[in-house]
């Protein structure tokens, strides 16, 4: 099992990671969700990728895990339900750059970037704002920021704005109950997996301190607004891949970035929700190094 280690970027934050795999292996730089930390990758998942010849990098966000916590006021839940984020918020092309300053402390001057929900939604911005820092891009059930496209069901909104957990059991609860709302009964999820996972996120996010970072982030992607011009200028080669159950994003959001991004390939697969599903993480491992490992090579590191 890998450790946690910790970059400290020029702009005060500080970038916590773990890197597995052959050291020399093809870099891969894994970005998570909403409210995820670097632990929110499947086990089976990262295997494969490092089985399949790659340099597995995966980090928590700013305002999640063991990454900085921002010093700024979170938006209140009537602010993110009508998208209207604080005056300052971070970007999620601020977020881009903390990923961008983590393949330079690491001396990686490309990588190959899977980024899932959110994180899709940050490899997008890195590949527009660091195209030399981007050998493709891969977007898991992601959006543009266009408003009318990706948006979650009004059932998963209502949950969403539900309070925040205030014990670990609460949101170990919260985070089952939100599942059994948004999964796939094509691609069940594993209850006992889940709940420990829930349990250890619970501890490495500071406990009830995480809530005020996910309503960051939230302010983040609101900020951001529409993306989808800059979407238009990336030249990675891009696979998009979605869920056609997905009640967290909706699969237009899917659709919509694949269209925006010159050349994208678009693989919707049946059943799956907006969750890495055991049912799924095979064919998630194999699309993501057909896409990656079929690109020209040129140098990875400096």
């Amino acid at each position: 099992m890998t450790e946690d280690e910790y970059c400290d970027l020029p702009t005060g934050l500080r970038v916590c990671y773990r890197a597995e795999g052959d050291p020399q292996g093809v870099p891969l730089l894994l970005i998570a969700g909403l409210g995820l930390d670097l632990t929110s990758w499947p086990r089976p998942l990262l295997d494969g990728l490092a089985g399949r010849g790659f340099r597995v990098v995966r980090f928590d966000n700013r305002d999640a895990g063991r990454s900085t916590r921002v010093d700024a006021r979170p938006p209140g839940k009537l602010r993110q339900l009508v998208a209207r984020p604080l005056p300052g918020a971070y970007r999620l092309e601020d977020m881009a750059a903390d990923a961008a300053g983590l393949l330079e402390h690491l001396g990686i001057e490309r990588a190959h970037v899977v980024g899932m929900s959110m994180g899709g939604m940050i490899g997008q911005a890195l590949a527009a704002t660091h195209p030399d820092r981007v050998a493709s891009l891969t977007s898991i059930f992601s959006t543009t920021g266009a408003r009318g496209i990706g948006q979650p069901a009004r059932s998963t909104l209502l949950r969403m704005a539900r309070r925040a957990a205030r014990t670990r059991d609460e949101w170990v609860a919260q985070h089952l109950a939100m599942l059994d709302h948004i999964a796939s009964r094509s691609h069940p999820y594993d209850e006992a997996a889940e709940r420990a996972w829930a349990a250890e996120v619970w501890e490495r996010g500071g406990g009830p301190a995480r809530a005020a970072g996910v309503a960051r982030q939230i302010g983040a992607i609101q900020a951001s607004g529409d993306r989808t011009a800059a979407l238009r200028t990336i030249t990675a080669p891009t696979l998009v891949i979605h869920g056609d159950v997905d009640r967290m994003v909706h699969p237009s959001g899917g659709r919509a970035t694949a269209t925006a991004i010159p050349g994208a390939r678009h693989v919707e697969i049946a059943g799956m929700s907006h969750h890495l599903a055991p049912g799924v993480v095979d064919r998630l491992a194999d699309l993501i190094a057909e896409t990656s490992l079929g690109v020209p090579d040129r140098p990875h590191r400096t």
